[in-house]
């Protein structure tokens, strides 16, 4: 359910180009303008205006937007402006060669795509800056050039980047396999997840991750959140407390990022946002995140989610920790003027 609000009447795609253009003229930018036009238009739209800019003033729309713009509306509309893919692979090349590692933003995104997208943020990574998004992960995280104190919490990632589209646990093994993730589950495969896992126990020599590993790269979400469910009836235990008891660190993060992601997409990005603005300052790179990321997709139904769970609109909370154009942008990614 997206948030974006219908536009009353259809646009012209030649109009917008032509009053973005407009907007960038003179002296400074007419940021009003900008904000209107591009945080009121859907996907296809905004490639409409981009290929309309360019025909018409032989520019490149996104390049005149990063001149034009400044500080977090500028980081916001350029992410709003990219593909879906385009916004993954961005994100993680910033979370993972930046001035400061950003392994959290890169777990996120990693462990809530399907295999299909993880394929494709793949294909893109590589042409986009000339390098394996694998590579990245392990080298621009650990190595001489970073401070030790980093190699583990690479250590533990690299065990998590399985996922991506499994590259070490099992397209190695099997080139031709693809994760399912569809809807259907296999109930006695269920069933037995939940007893591996209950036989889980941290030894002294550390704990045998290999189950873990196993069952949350290869199963898929359908699969994952009936096996919170079965685990809950069969052994009177919650999966997310067991997780939290055996495992530590990034790890302990990222499995949990697959785990109530699976169990409830909806949710899990409510959450993520209200602890963005819980307390004193913003984290205005997760919020930008979601809320570019989610507007076509579930933003309607988080904002429902937020309100039942917070009792308060998301839409009243983003307005008090935000303020300027990048206030009224966000606004109208959640469908606001507020």
């Amino acid at each position: 359910m997206s948030a974006l609000p219908k536009p009353s009447m259809q646009t012209s795609s030649r109009d917008d180009a032509v009053q973005l253009n407009r907007a960038f003229k003179g002296l400074g930018c007419d940021t009003a303008v900008v904000v209107n036009v591009l945080g009121n238009r859907n996907a296809s739209q905004r490639d409409s205006i981009q290929q309309e800019y360019e025909t018409l003033f032989s520019d490149d729309l996104k390049k005149q937007l990063a001149l034009e713009l400044h500080g977090h509306l500028k980081k916001a509309v350029l992410l709003w402006m990219k593909s879906p893919v385009e916004r993954d692979v961005t994100t993680l090349r910033q979370a993972l060669t930046g001035p400061i590692i950003d392994i959290k933003t890169a777990t996120e995104i990693i462990c809530t795509r399907i295999s299909s997208q993880i394929r494709q943020i793949k294909q893109v990574y590589t042409p986009t800056f000339g390098t394996l998004l694998e590579y990245d992960i392990g080298y621009h995280t650990s190595g001489d050039h970073r401070k030790r104190a980093l190699s583990f919490t690479v250590n533990e990632i690299m065990r998590l980047v399985l996922k991506v589209d499994y590259f070490l646990h099992v397209v190695r093994k099997y080139p031709d396999t693809t994760r399912y993730d569809g809807p259907e589950i296999e109930r006695v495969l269920v069933e037995e997840d939940a007893i591996a896992i209950s036989k889980i126990e941290v030894k002294k020599s550390g704990m045998d991750e290999s189950t873990f590993i196993q069952i949350f790269t290869e199963r898929s979400s359908a699969h994952l959140a009936a096996l919170a469910s079965a685990y809950h009836t069969m052994f009177r235990k919650e999966l997310r407390k067991t997780i939290k008891r055996e495992t530590s660190g990034n790890f302990k993060y990222a499995l949990l990022t697959i785990l109530e992601y699976a169990v409830d997409p909806t949710k899990h990005y409510a959450t993520m946002l209200r602890k963005a603005m819980k307390g004193l300052g913003t984290d205005d790179s997760t919020l930008i995140r979601i809320l570019a990321t989610r507007a076509e997709i579930d933003l309607q139904k988080i904002k429902e989610d937020y309100l039942k769970r917070y009792k308060r609109p998301l839409v009243e909370v983003v307005h008090s920790d935000t303020s300027g154009y990048y206030r009224a942008f966000l606004l109208s990614l959640l469908g606001s003027k507020f």
